[in-house]
Formats: structure tokens, C-alpha cells, sequence
């Protein structure tokens, strides 16, 4: 067996500790080392050659942005994001994203409701998909602060630009969309490529729930539709985007003044709430033919059956293509399944589903 070699980078020893023995507890995974800071773990990539690095957000000297930042830059590798969960961290580790990292892991807490067993199966989980994650660099057009800032535009602009200046409310139509490992930039790149009078949009990104807010805001300062994390009971507008707290299940249904959003806290759906099989089954159920489906990048298979029922039930169904896909597992699924109508690059799938929507 070949086994995937971990270079674990934390300022904690009790940390490093617990993640190797997580790590090496598993067959296919090895700690190959173990560094406490940036400039040891800088020697040790250059020495052992890791096949996934899994970082702290927050070290002395240089952090764990800075480190990636130059990583990434020089010497892309699939990197793990290891932070504590606060409102803080969430915002340094969604620009760890936006910088190159594949994925990221809150640390270990007894207050979670998640047992150790659990932690370590999400951890060694993530690694896994992160070997075989496409990793792009520094200078990327999909990744980094370089290629984000001219992505970003104001809500006019959006609404006449050629590409995408589409009545796309006109049919009624209604947009939902989930996404996992690489998720967050990829919903970002689909939203800049939609313009401010768009069909409403519900979004299932797995996500833990003090990370969801801090996303919502990220994107309603990017993107020309309004973008909010949903609080259940919304009225859904063409114009707004409703991101699933990472604590509930994200639904539509029918109420007295027309179209809702509705939060559940039933059990997890293919380990995750929110699930985008529950977000897919209520689209299917509610609306059939005037919804529309997009599942983008992420390992595993939620999502896949939903989207299968949403086009059974006669709505359009697209799946972000293995080549621009970070990980292509949830997509794959759903392909090999009939669920995917179309395949797409995410570069064009904004322009292909807005087509769709307009019609």
C-alpha cells in the first residue's frame, strides 16, 4: 500500500500529538513530521517532500497565512487548514481559501457534540481528498488575492454586462446549488458570474456553523446579488442568495405568502447537516420543473440522489466538470447516477444556468 505523507504544522505539541496519532492510526495515512513553526515546517517540506501538509491558522512569528501564502506561491502543495472555532478564525481561514488551501478542519473541542472517533474520521477523510485535490497556485486565476480583487464589482456593473445581463427572474425559475472540499471559492467564482436580477438561489455548502456567517458576508461584499446566511422563514427573492447555516438543514416550502425558506435541525444526511440531498429532495418536491440543480466540487455523495429526484421530477440538473473541479466526487456521483443533465467548466456554468433560467 502506498500511503499518503503527512507533514503536520502546529505551535501546539499537545496538537501535534493528537493529529499524528489520529493521522497514523489509519493504513493509508503516515506522519512523516511534525513542525512547531513556519520556518521548521519550511525545511521539512524541503527534506521529506510531504504529499499534504495539514497547517494551524494561528503561530508565532510568521502565521499560518503568511506560511501559506509563500507556499502556495513557491511550491503549491494540498494543504489542510487546522483552526480554532471563532468568529475570528473564520474569516482568516475563508482567505486561507481564497489563498490555495484545499480544505480546512476546526480543532478538536469537548463542547462539540462530536466524539474523537468522529474528529478523526473527518480529519483523515479531508487528507485523503486533499491528496488527490487539483491544487493551484499563488498566481492562479481561480485562487489568491490577485485574482480575486479585479473579480469584484458592484451590482450595476453585473446587471449590464453583456455576458450576463439576463432578465433571468422572468421564468420563475429558482436556483439550488451545493458544493463541499473547494466549495467556497467555487460558489464564489459561480456568484460573480451572476448578475443582481437573478432567479433566488439556496446554497448547501458543508461548512461548520461559525463559518457560514462570516461566508455570507464574504460574498455579499463580492457579488451583485445579496447574499445572507439564512435564518429560516425567509421570503425567497428573485435577487437574493440564502446560504445554509452550518447547523440546519436548508429547505424551501410553500406558506401563505408564497415561497419560504425553512431551517431543520433533523439528523445529518450522508454525515452532514446541512445536506444537499435534503436541500435537492425539497426542490423536487416543491417546485419539479421550475427549479433548477447545480452541484459543484466536493469528495463523497451528497447530493447525488436529491439531484437525481430534482431531474425525475422535470427540473435542469448541471454538474461541474471533473477538470475545473478541486475534487470531483459529489459531482461524479451524481453524473454516474443520470442525475447531471449537463456537465460544465465552472467557468461557464454561471452563463450556462442563467441561459436556463431566462427561458
Amino acid at each position: 500500500m502506498i500511503k499518503t505523507r503527512v507533514l503536520v504544522v502546529d505551535d501546539s505539541a499537545l496538537m501535534r500529538g493528537l493529529l499524528s496519532a489520529m493521522i497514523n492510526a489509519v493504513p493509508d495515512l503516515e506522519v512523516i513530521g511534525a513542525a512547531q513553526d513556519a520556518q521548521t515546517a519550511r525545511e521539512m517540506i524541503k527534506n521529506l517532500n510531504p504529499d499534504v501538509l495539514t497547517l494551524d491558522v494561528n503561530m508565532p512569528g510568521m502565521d499560518g497565512l503568511e506560511f501559506l501564502e509563500r507556499l502556495m506561491r513557491l511550491r503549491p502543495m494540498p494543504v489542510v487548514m487546522v483552526s480554532s472555532y471563532t468568529s475570528a478564525t473564520s474569516e482568516t481561514t475563508l482567505k486561507a481559501l481564497e489563498l490555495g488551501a484545499v480544505d480546512f478542519i476546526g480543532k478538536p473541542r469537548t463542547d462539540a457534540g462530536q466524539s474523537v472517533e468522529q474528529y478523526a474520521e473527518e480529519l483523515t477523510d479531508k487528507i485523503r481528498a486533499a491528496r488527490g485535490a487539483r491544487v493551484r497556485g499563488r498566481f492562479s486565476s481561480r485562487s489568491g488575492v490577485e485574482a480575486s480583487v479585479p473579480l469584484q464589482r458592484n451590482a450595476s456593473t453585473m446587471a449590464s454586462s453583456p455576458s450576463v445581463g439576463i432578465t433571468s427572474s422572468a421564468g420563475g425559475k429558482i436556483i439550488f446549488l451545493g458544493a463541499s472540499t473547494g466549495g467556497t471559492e467555487a460558489i464564489k467564482e459561480f456568484l460573480l458570474g451572476i448578475p443582481a436580477n437573478c432567479p433566488p438561489i439556496l446554497i448547501v455548502q458543508h461548512m461548520p456553523e461559525t463559518f457560514t456567517a462570516s461566508f455570507a458576508r464574504r460574498l455579499d461584499g463580492l457579488c451583485a446579488p445579496r447574499v445572507i446566511e439564512s435564518q429560516g422563514n425567509e421570503r425567497v427573492e428573485a435577487g437574493t442568495v440564502y446560504i445554509a447555516p452550518g447547523h440546519s438543514h436548508l429547505l424551501i416550502r410553500r406558506g401563505a405568502g408564497g415561497l419560504l425558506t425553512e431551517l431543520s435541525a433533523s439528523a445529518p444526511v450522508n454525515r452532514h447537516r446541512p445536506s444537499v440531498d435534503v436541500l435537492f429532495d425539497s426542490a423536487a418536491q416543491v417546485l419539479g420543473r421550475q427549479a433548477i440543480g447545480v452541484i459543484l466540487t466536493g469528495m463523497g455523495k451528497d447530493g447525488a440522489q436529491g439531484m437525481l429526484r430534482m431531474r425525475q421530477s422535470g427540473a435542469r440538473t448541471f454538474g461541474q466538470d471533473e477538470a475545473s473541479c478541486v475534487v470531483y466526487g459529489m459531482p461524479r456521483e451524481a453524473f454516474l447516477i443520470g442525475a447531471v443533465e449537463e456537465q460544465c467548466a465552472l467557468d461557464d456554468m454561471a452563463r450556462r444556468v442563467i441561459a436556463v433560467a431566462a427561458r
